[in-house]
C-alpha cells in the first residue's frame, strides 16, 4: 500500500468524521431540553464546550509554521494526528473543568428552561417590575389622595 493513499485514506475519514461529529453536536444543540435531566443537560454543555476549545486550538495550531522538508504524505499524517490530538486535549480539558463554559451555558439552560428553582425567568421579572411600578404608581397615587384631603 502506497503511503499516499494511505494519507488520503486518514483525510477522507478525518473529513467525514468532523463532519458527523458538528453535525451531530448541531442536532443536539437543536433538541428541547425542557424534560432533560441534569446529567443530559451537563453532558451537551461538555460537548459543546470541547467543540469550542477544539476549533480555538485548531486556529492557535494553524499559526505555527510547517517544515517544508516534508512531502505531502507526511504532513497529511502528521496534520491528521495533530488534528486528533487537539481533539483529545479539548475533550480531556473539558472534563478537568478547564474553561468553565459547561457550567456557565449549564446554569444558564436551567434557568432558561425553568428548571432552576432558585432563578426567575425574564419574563417572571418583567411582570415582577410591572407589578412593582403598578404598586409604586398606586402608593403615589394614594398618597396624593391623601394629602389633598387633609388640605381641605
Amino acid at each position: 500500500m502506497d503511503i499516499g493513499n494511505l494519507s488520503s485514506y486518514y483525510a477522507d475519514y478525518y473529513s467525514q468524521a468532523a463532519d458527523r461529529s458538528s453535525s451531530k453536536l448541531e442536532n443536539q444543540l437543536k433538541a428541547d431540553y425542557t424534560q432533560a435531566t441534569d446529567d443530559e443537560l451537563m453532558d451537551v454543555c461538555k460537548q459543546f464546550e470541547a467543540y469550542f476549545l477544539e476549533q480555538m486550538l485548531k486556529e492557535m495550531v494553524k499559526t505555527i509554521p510547517e517544515s517544508e522538508s516534508s512531502s505531502q504524505a507526511n504532513s497529511s499524517l502528521v496534520s491528521y494526528f495533530k488534528d486528533e490530538m487537539v481533539k483529545e486535549l479539548a475533550a480531556q480539558s473539558t472534563e478537568q473543568n478547564s474553561l468553565g463554559l459547561a457550567q456557565s451555558l449549564y446554569e444558564q439552560m436551567k434557568r432558561n428552561y425553568g428548571m432552576d428553582p432558585n432563578s426567575i425567568t425574564p419574563q417572571e421579572l418583567a411582570v415582577r417590575k410591572a407589578a412593582r411600578q403598578i404598586g409604586a404608581d398606586q402608593a403615589v397615587s394614594g398618597t396624593e389622595q391623601a394629602v389633598s384631603g387633609t388640605e381641605q
